[in-house]
């Protein structure tokens, strides 16, 4: 068997992605490299790190109205890697000038976490492992 691959992208449902759009463009500091209505969706879609990407996805009949809720079966958070709990507080920096409301970087035997919230409510997090 060959070593288990690693996660090349992830796509989050968004109610509108007029709003979300700006506000991840925003987080990431770059425009996106696809922006495209396949016809069940539209889809825009950056690349990270310069092997990860991370889509949004827009349907033209959603299931629903509700904001998200991690207690829902599905999705509980999305994190992004951080090299040390420096860069986490430099990002928080960053979220704060952006006006993202953010728990504040949280240390735990594990590593250290900073949680935030895109517009649909999406749980978000920056990460970095202990040390």
């Amino acid at each position: 068997m060959p070593e288990f691959p690693t996660i090349t992208h992830v796509a989050l449902t968004v109610r509108d992605l007029g709003r979300s759009v700006p506000w991840y463009q925003a987080l990431f500091g770059s425009k996106p490299v696809l922006d495209e209505d396949t016809g069940p969706f539209r889809h825009v879609v950056w690349l990270l790190g310069g092997q990860t990407l991370v889509g949004l996805h827009q349907f033209p009949d959603p299931a629903g109205t509700e904001a998200f809720d991690e207690r829902r079966v599905g999705l509980d958070h999305l994190a992004f890697a951080c090299a040390n709990r420096q860069e986490l507080q430099q990002w928080e920096g960053r979220l704060n000038e952006l006006g993202v409301a953010n728990g504040g970087v949280v240390d735990a035997p594990y590593g250290s976490g900073l949680s935030f919230r895109d517009p649909d409510n999406i749980a978000l997090e920056f990460f970095a492992p202990p040390g």
